[in-house]
Formats: structure tokens, C-alpha cells, sequence
């Protein structure tokens, strides 16, 4: 059977049967009464979710677009900016800030090492002229998640710089107070924590990121946020929405609201723990450095064989898709998302089909169900 492939990579993920019933429905006009319903309700939810009394605004496009409109929108061509990186999207977010004419200073981590929060107070503390900090919360590419909340703590005690947060793979899986935390831009997108197709992406602005909006100079039309919010405030959109997705989007709120926030955070925490004891248990190495794992995604570093012959292996065997290494990691590392629609079904599952096949490939170097004990020992404490 080969219709039946499981995603356990970190996005797209698994989208519930509620969600997709939802998404089969027949489009409605996006000018309409109805509609403007909808937007009302998610924009709502997207607040709860962001824990914020501030602007959430929908855009049809990827979590890029969100970060970029989110960069866009608050600077100015030339304006210095810190960029955290420690990635491949904290690469990514560098070369956005450099196409738009920035001044960057990168404050550097190796793969699957977290970004120091003092090099940034540091940088910050020598130049009271820097505008923004831009760094990626979950970084999706080494399983690393990084000290968001201390890094925003520096930047809301400076007296220009706002805090510009990739949270595209940690939104909807842990805790984002977007108010408590002084975080200033927030985007994420559809096909990561909220556990519905890719098409939107969600913008989040503090007071003090309208503030520099004020000032901004650099180009953009239809990422221009000022129209996003003029058309939010109205519960409507400047341009023609993703409206199928946005039914989608709904229906996926009102799931995690019955769930509730901290019960979401703690299952992403458990499965977390519980596939990162697996894999030690199995005698396979964790890339991302202890202490930082990801909630979202685990990074694996096997030794003395090819890691997409283990990924391809299990997608053929056992149709499941685990996500590879990228740039100089590819073939050193694969990953397993465990992000949004999950349950510990899925984690058990996966970890078995690792094990079966380090057995078939004649690498296994721990006994049969030792991976699986391990993470069943976290499951059901």
C-alpha cells in the first residue's frame, strides 16, 4: 500500500480530517458578509494564540512572506540591523536584510549550537543606532531552539531596536507570549503549528513595531501591512484571500482552543523528550546541542552511513517521510517533525520503523525496542 505515507517532517505536517472537511467546502466571496465573519473569528483566535492584544494579520503566502513583510514594513534602507544565525533560516534572513539594503552585523552559532543571548546585549549596548534584531525561534534545519525570550529582553532595553521573530516552527507548539516576552514582529504560517495546508502566513506588530512603521522607506506593495490593517480593522483583506484556507484555519483554531494552550505545549514538549530518548536509547546522536532541542523537530546525526539511505528506507518500506539535512548537512543528518497534528502513536510508530531498519541496514547497535521503550517510558509517565 503505497497511498498511506505519513508526513513526520517539520511542514507541511498532518492535517486532521476535521480541518480538510472544512477545507472541501464550497468558496464563499471574500467581500461578502459571511466572510468578513470569518476573519473576525480567526483574527480573534490568532490573538489567543499569539498571547497578545496586539495587531495578528493573514497573509496569502508562505512564512516568508510574513518575515519579510515583517522586515519591510519596519525599516529603512541603510538602517543597521543584527541578524541571528545559527541556521539555514537564520541564512535566510540575512540575505532578505542584505536585498533590501541593510547594514547586518551577524552574531554567528554553528549548526545545531543555540545563539548567545550576551553577544547580542552586547551589540546592542555599544550602538544605540540599531534598529532591529532579527533571529529565527525554532530553527527548523539543526532541531535547535533558541533563547527568544532572553535575546527580546536585551532589545526592549534598547532604545531603537525592535525584535523581528522568525516563530514559523515554534508558534503552536510553544509557549510565544507575544506580549510578556516585549516581541515586536511575529510570523509563522499555516503549514506548521496550525496543522493546515500552506497558503497563509500570519504577521504580528507590537505598538512600537507600528512605531517604525511610521519611519520606513523601504518598497512594498502588496506586503505593505498598512493595508493588511486598514482592511483588518473592517474584517476584510486588501487582496483576494486564500478563502478555502481560511476555513481551514478556523476549524484548526477552534480545535487547539478546545485543547488549550498549555496542554498543546506540554504534548510538544512529551514528544519532544520522548524522540530524543528513543534515538539516544537506540545509540544514534542528537545534532542539536543538549538543552536546546526543538519541540517542533529532531535532528539526528547517525555515523558511518548515508542519512537519506536510512530516510529512503523508511519511506519505502514503511511510508513515512522523514525530512533530510540541508546544505553541508545533507546526507549527515535526517529529521523528525513532530509539529502539530501528532499523537504518541505517531512518535511510537516512527521510532519502531527507525529501528527496523537499522536492523535491515545491519547498524543497529543497541537491542531491538530499546528506542521504543525509551520514549514509551516518557509517554505514559
Amino acid at each position: 500500500m503505497k497511498e498511506k505515507l505519513a508526513l513526520m517532517i517539520p511542514g507541511p505536517t498532518p492535517v486532521p480530517e476535521r480541518v480538510l472537511q472544512a477545507l472541501g467546502q464550497h468558496p464563499i466571496g471574500h467581500r461578502t458578509p459571511e466572510f468578513q465573519d470569518i476573519v473576525n473569528k480567526t483574527t480573534e483566535l490568532l490573538k489567543w494564540l499569539h498571547q497578545t492584544k496586539q495587531d495578528v494579520l493573514t497573509i496569502t503566502g508562505s512564512g516568508t512572506a510574513a518575515m519579510e513583510a515583517g522586515i519591510i514594513n519596519t525599516l529603512s534602507k541603510g538602517d543597521k540591523v543584527i541578524c541571528g544565525e545559527n541556521g539555514k533560516f537564520g541564512e535566510r534572513w540575512v540575505k532578505v536584510a542584505k536585498a533590501y539594503g541593510l547594514n547586518v552585523q551577524v552574531v554567528k552559532a554553528d549548526w545545531g549550537q543555540p545563539l548567545n543571548p550576551e553577544e547580542f546585549k552586547v551589540l546592542l549596548d555599544q550602538d544605540e543606532d540599531i534598529r532591529a534584531v532579527i533571529l529565527t525561534h525554532s530553527e527548523t534545519s539543526t532541531g535547535v531552539i533558541n533563547d527568544l525570550k532572553e535575546i527580546s529582553k536585551h532589545v526592549s532595553q534598547h532604545k531603537n531596536a525592535i525584535t523581528i521573530a522568525d516563530c514559523v516552527t515554534s508558534l503552536g507548539a510553544t509557549n510565544v507570549p507575544m506580549d510578556e516576552w516585549h516581541l515586536d514582529v511575529v510570523a509563522s504560517g499555516s503549514q506548521k503549528g496550525y496543522m493546515i495546508p500552506p497558503g497563509l502566513s500570519f504577521v504580528a506588530l507590537s505598538k512600537k513595531a507600528w512605531k517604525a512603521n511610521e519611519r520606513s522607506d523601504l518598497p512594498k506593495f502588496y506586503l505593505d501591512l498598512r493595508s493588511y490593517k486598514k482592511s483588518g480593522d473592517k474584517n476584510s483583506n486588501p487582496f483576494t484571500p486564500s478563502v478555502n484556507i481560511y476555513f481551514a484555519l478556523q476549524e484548526a483554531l477552534e480545535m487547539m482552543k478546545e485543547e488549550g494552550l498549555e496542554n498543546i505545549f506540554r504534548r510538544h514538549n512529551k514528544h519532544k523528550e520522548a524522540t530524543q530518548a528513543a534515538m539516544e536509547a537506540i545509540g544514534l546522536k542528537l545534532f542539536a546541542a543538549k538543552g536546546f532541542g526543538s519541540p517542533s523537530v529532531t535532528a539526528i546525526e547517525p555515523k558511518g552511513i548515508d542519512a537519506d539511505v536510512i530516510r529512503n528506507y523508511i519511506k519505502e518500506n514503511f511510508d513515512i517521510l522523514l525530512a533530510g539535512g540541508q546544505d553541508h548537512l545533507k546526507g549527515k543528518v535526517f529529521r523528525i517533525g513532530h509539529l502539530g497534528f501528532v499523537n504518541d502513536r505517531d512518535i511510537l510508530t516512527v521510532i519502531s520503523s527507525i529501528e527496523v531498519t537499522l536492523i535491515q541496514l545491519n547498524i543497529l547497535e543497541k537491542p531491538i525496542g530499546s528506542g521504543v521503550a525509551a520514549a514509551a517510558a516518557i509517554l505514559t509517565d
